[in-house]
């Protein structure tokens, strides 16, 4: 299916607007996610099982759909069925807001690399809301874990982003097994703000109040992470697992876009590499595996890390996982190499454990990372 997909498929979605493609492909997976009997076709995506147990809930496989690619929740059935082991949906914000005026995603097909400033595009936390009660409701929805990524609406002046995290929190928190709290995306006017200590504390401060609420009949906390950029010093990394251990985050989604940019000679890439927005892709690669080392080897392994950035196959998975991710999440990859991917690495991976003498993924996890004696 790989080859299909790259060969013949993947050329003709490439002749059109890359989030025009997006939105026709996502069009496409909410009807068949909304049949039943047709979603039988993908079958052929199912991936074997290679369990790992995380935030007290069972994973099928360590491989989940990142944030951005179903910002609106209108495809959920399908991704369990594409092969992944969890899905992150959003970022959701508690406005509806459209994002910023397109042209807003890029390809940069010699580097598999990808280009956003998409601004956190989505209905809302109300809506949203409103879409997975109907998914719970329709009796589609995946046994796999379901996690939401909340964002900071563009209009929110930032002393108010706090009780905005926790509103939407309230409201989404039926729907979701775990939350990511994204602050580092570079496409909302200061949102990197919110990283500083204090702007970050005020935010799980709120969010830890509002999960011991019941506001979903059953009344369970929810685990809580933070996803943090690639671009932060070393340093400002440190500072900021100190506050996340502090205030007993559950993990670390290691990383999110970078607004870095590679040194580049053709001209047709560097009028691409200059436009604004998040990098992902290729590019991003050793940069994320870098920073989840380091979180791994600071944290003496004891943080469990979601990496995300640059997986195209089993190989970048493991250096992932190897470098002390737990579960690994793919987005520009999908783009770039269709539907069957998630299978693909997942198949990968226990060749890779098996190869290198590991019983499972957990046994993996952190095995390339020196212990910090400190």
């Amino acid at each position: 299916m790989s080859w299909l997909y790259r060969s013949l498929i993947r050329p003709a979605l490439f002749e059109f607007d890359s989030e025009r493609i997006h939105d026709f492909t996502l069009r496409a997976l909410g009807w068949l996610g909304s049949h039943p009997g047709l979603l039988n076709v993908l079958s052929a995506c199912s991936a074997p099982a290679l369990p790992i147990h995380l935030f007290g809930l069972h994973f099928p496989n360590p491989i989940g759909l990142a944030a951005g690619m179903d910002k609106r929740a209108v495809a959920l059935p399908v991704w369990e069925r594409l092969g992944f082991g969890f899905t992150e949906l959003g970022g959701v914000t508690w406005q509806a807001q459209p994002g910023n005026p397109p042209p807003r995603m890029f390809r940069i097909v010699d580097d598999t690399a990808l280009i956003n400033r998409m601004g956190f595009n989505n209905d809302g936390a109300e809506a949203t809301a409103a879409r997975l009660a109907q998914w719970k409701e329709s009796g589609l929805w995946p046994k796999h874990p379901v996690a939401i990524n909340l964002g900071k609406s563009k209009i929110t002046p930032l002393p108010e982003a706090a009780e905005e995290f926790a509103r939407s929190f309230r409201v989404l928190k039926p729907f979701g097994d775990f939350f990511v709290v994204n602050v580092s995306s570079p496409n909302t006017p200061n949102l990197r703000a919110l990283q500083d200590r204090s702007a970050l504390d005020e935010i799980l401060a709120a969010l830890q109040e509002a999960n011991q609420i019941s506001s979903d009949g059953v009344g369970a906390a929810r685990p809580v992470l933070v996803k943090i950029a690639p671009d932060l010093s070393l340093a400002a990394i440190d500072d900021l697992l100190e506050l996340i251990q502090q205030r007993r985050v559950a993990g670390i989604v290691a990383t999110n876009t970078t607004v870095k940019r590679p040194i580049v000679t053709a001209t047709s890439a560097a009028l691409l590499y200059g436009e604004n927005g998040g990098l992902s892709g290729r590019p991003l690669r050793d940069l994320s595996t870098g920073v989840i080392r380091h979180i791994s080897q600071q944290t003496n392994r004891m943080l469990p890390i979601i990496g995300v950035g640059g997986v195209f196959n089993a190989a970048d998975a493991m250096a992932k996982i190897l470098a002390g991710a737990s579960l690994v999440q793919i987005y520009t990859g999908l783009v770039y190499e269709g539907p069957g991917l998630a299978k693909s690495i997942v198949l990968g991976l226990q060749q890779e454990l098996a190869r290198r003498g590991f019983s499972d993924i957990p046994s993996a996890i952190g095995a390339g990372v020196s212990h910090n004696s400190r």
